[in-house]
């Protein structure tokens, strides 16, 4: 099912290359602004923006079939614009000052200004969509930037960290993850075979949930110089994640002291985090999380049985390999 050796993404989207350039074109369009601070601070996103991995899955699902629409490189633009939306609220939320190893817009201006450019985000998406005149796109990003929102305020609503179950952290990760992702594919699919469209929302859906894990596991694994973060930022921010929630209940009494201890310190140092990776790795919290991203990487594969093969099909099993064996 996945590949010996993962893919690069430039390798995944050299088939979409061309429509990825039009979709950044796309991109710096709808921005477009006359306001100064506004128009600073989308140049500041446009240089920072990441690796187009949405938008690039979304064109991908446009061509499966061998169908492609012109009306997809906008939708894809508009899924890079609500991405970018929530990061930057994230950033904001959890008072982050790099991303991707850059600084990010609330450490360069403000938190105040960083909401707001959240929103503004929203609101170019918002016209975009306005715009081209379909209710279907607006219903499925409507659906999936509520479960992201829902997602964020179930996070912030945990009081003790420690109390969250397996069964939260998946549904916070479908909820944050999962469904832009799935709406991506499924997008892509409206303008392109609709036919296909429940079996790619649902590959869009278990890539997702694939992803994350993965990413998740890159915080406990990956160096500062690969993710562009320390190692452990997560735990630093007091997040528990699927490692941590696997190791959890083999730990010894004592040891579950220190997790305990650990999650009580305001500003655990590098040391202190070193040990709490130290005992999720010795307690199989990494193999298990490992395990988990595979299988949702495998019911991604069986959701793209018996549909049309070529190229584009080919490059979304690379994309389920990609996110579970990237290093960044």
């Amino acid at each position: 099912m996945l590949e010996a050796v993962a893919p690069t993404l430039s390798q995944i989207q050299a088939p979409i290359a061309v429509r990825l350039d039009r979709v950044v074109a796309e991109f710096r369009r709808i921005l477009i602004t006359d306001f100064d601070g506004i128009a600073a601070i989308n140049d500041y996103i446009l240089q920072v923006r990441g690796k187009l991995f949405r938008p690039g899955i979304l064109l991908l699902c446009n061509e499966v079939g061998s169908q492609r629409s012109p009306e997809a490189e906008t939708l894809a633009a508009v899924i890079e614009l609500i991405h970018l939306a929530t990061l930057v609220h994230d950033d904001a939320v959890d008072h982050s000052v790099l991303r991707r190893g850059m600084p990010t817009v609330n450490a360069l201006w403000s938190h105040q200004v960083s909401i707001i450019m959240g929103d503004y985000l929203y609101s170019r998406s918002i016209s975009e969509l306005a715009r081209l005149g379909d209710i279907e796109p607006v219903r499925i990003l409507a659906q999936a930037s509520n479960a992201m929102s829902v997602g964020e305020m179930r996070q912030l609503a945990s009081c003790d960290a420690l109390d969250f179950s397996e069964a939260a952290y998946y549904q916070l990760i479908e909820c944050k993850t999962a469904s832009l992702i799935s709406a991506a594919c499924e997008l892509g699919s409206l303008v392109g075979d609709e036919s296909l469209r429940a079996p790619l929302a649902l590959y869009g859906h278990q890539l997702g949930m694939a992803f994350q894990i993965a990413d998740d596991l890159l915080d406990y694994t990956a160096d500062k110089a690969v993710i562009g973060k320390p190692s452990g930022l997560d735990l630093r921010e007091h997040k528990v994640t699927l490692p941590l929630l696997a190791a959890l209940p083999e730990l010894s009494e004592s040891e579950r002291s220190r997790v305990d201890t650990f999650f009580a310190t305001a500003e655990p140092s590098d040391v202190e985090i070193a040990a709490i990776i130290d005992l999720v790795t010795r307690y199989g919290g990494l193999d298990y999380a490992k395990q988990m991203a595979v299988d949702y990487a495998r019911r991604a594969a069986e959701a793209l049985d018996g549909l049309p093969e070529g190229p584009p099909l080919e490059a979304l099993r690379s994309s389920i390999t990609y996110a579970v064996e990237r290093r960044r």
